[in-house]
């Protein structure tokens, strides 16, 4: 494999310069802790691709092939004849595009010559210890505005929101608990759509303005995985075949889990409606 990595190279492209075995072995590093990042925070396939590929050609690897899979990252880079192959896991995922942002501006700074392996390191542990850009209560009163917004699109009066926006920030509050508690995201799913669910209910039973059922549909919406099905549709699209099935696999269990939720609060209060 390594022959024919530097046939082509040689081919189409002059070595760089010689790496010491550390060096290159650090470069490996740094890209794929880059990498790991960007999977985790909800960079689709081909972004983490081309970004591991940049930062390693840049801080002086001849190649570097990137295998992007749903939860690991395997690359194996090239300088001169020495190479070096390596895997790095990426479990858990979550949603921070201030992370993905700056990791994609570090690997720009890199192509310009404006960084090397050392000021990258330190960068890379400074994104990785970034706080969210908004506090847990700040997140909480604007997911339950969000969904209140929704219960309005969907034709709910003033009492359909204010139920609706009462269930979310309630429902987020247990989600974000449930999160730092590291508990199953299935069943943070599942416990977040019950519970928001079952206060938003009470909007039908006590027959709260004209239309009290929308608030149940609504209240739920802050759990919708956008961000994996629209990355398992860029994936597809992109000829990223498996990952693109597994996190459209992975969308799937989670809407079914808010179906699951759901369900057990119209069984739990005996209330009959179409969502």
């Amino acid at each position: 494999m390594a022959e024919m990595i530097e046939a082509v190279i040689d081919d189409d492209h002059p070595h760089k310069p010689p790496m010491e075995r550390e060096e290159l072995r650090d470069v490996i590093s740094l890209s794929l802790w880059a990498g790991q990042m960007l999977l985790q925070n909800g960079a689709d396939s081909q972004k983490v691709e081309e970004t591991v590929h940049r930062l390693g050609t840049q801080l002086g690897c001849d190649w570097m092939d990137v295998v992007v899979l749903y939860d690991s990252i395997i690359a194996t880079t090239l300088n001169n004849r020495e190479f070096r192959t390596k895997a790095r896991r990426a479990p858990g995922r979550g949603v921070n595009l201030e992370k993905i942002v700056q990791i994609n501006d570090l690997s720009y700074q890199a192509m310009r010559g404006e960084l090397d392996r050392f000021v990258l390191r330190r960068e890379l542990r400074r994104i990785d210890k970034l706080s969210p850009n908004y506090g847990r209560w700040t997140v909480v009163l604007f997911v339950g505005l969000a969904c209140a917004a929704f219960a309005r699109l969907f034709g709910g009066d003033l009492a359909a929101m204010t139920i609706t926006f009462l269930a979310a920030a309630i429902g987020m509050a247990i989600r974000q608990q449930m999160a730092l508690a590291y508990f199953n995201p299935i069943l943070t799913t599942i416990v977040t759509a019950f519970v928001a669910s079952l206060v938003a209910s009470v909007g039908v039973l006590l027959k709260l303005g004209a239309q009290p059922a929308v608030a149940i549909s609504a209240a739920v919406l802050l759990l919708v995985p956008g961000v994996p099905l629209i990355n398992a549709s860029e994936d597809l699209l992109n000829g990223q075949i498996i990952n693109g099935l597994a996190r459209g696999t992975w969308g799937l269990i989670l809407s079914l889990a808010i179906a699951l939720g759901i369900a057990m609060t119209l069984w739990l209060t005996g209330i009959k409606i179409a969502l």
